[in-house]
């Protein structure tokens, strides 16, 4: 069973992009077209991302297992730890508006959060640009993110583990 809790390390940024391309689209469609619901799957699949990567999201199996296997191009890598704790600030701003919306009755609290959702999203989908990875950076700057996790972040390819590299 805690295999199915594991996030992918490596992580592969095509993959990352196609995901955060349908944030944008999801986030997009519960503000612009008032579509309050789409908060729901939305928080969802960032709840399943982080607890198991794409495993469980079924826009994290689509952008792994459809579209990013037929895209052209060579892929990149960058280490799990970071793109979790994105993924783990998704789910903060996505639960925030849900509960905003539908807890509170706070439809433009909610997508004003949701903007900036929408923001952080469009800046890993269109420029490959992490906000959350920044600040994961940020956090092993400051040592509040555990040495042994730094030493993942800066040493991914000195694993030899096959699965891990494939899963990603």
């Amino acid at each position: 069973m805690a295999g199915w809790f594991d996030f992918p390390n490596p992580v592969n940024e095509t993959s990352a992009r196609v995901v955060a391309s349908g944030v944008v689209a999801m986030a997009a469609t519960a503000v612009v077209a008032d579509q309050p619901w789409v908060m729901v799957p939305l928080a969802y699949g960032f709840a399943a991302r982080v607890a198991t990567g794409p495993r469980l999201s079924p826009l994290g199996q689509v952008a792994t297992k459809v579209i990013e296997p037929r895209l052209p191009g060579s892929r990149r890598y960058s280490p799990g730890p970071p793109k979790r704790f994105a993924q783990g600030i998704g789910l903060a701003f996505s639960a925030t508006a849900l509960v905003l919306h539908y807890g509170f009755n706070r439809p433009r609290a909610a997508k004003a959060v949701l903007g900036g959702l929408l923001a952080a999203a469009s800046l890993e989908a269109g420029f490959g640009y992490c906000l959350g990875c920044r600040a994961f950076a940020l956090g092993m700057r400051a040592g509040v993110v555990p040495e042994r996790v730094c030493t993942e972040c800066q040493d991914i390819w000195s694993r030899r583990d096959d699965r891990v590299l494939q899963s990603a």
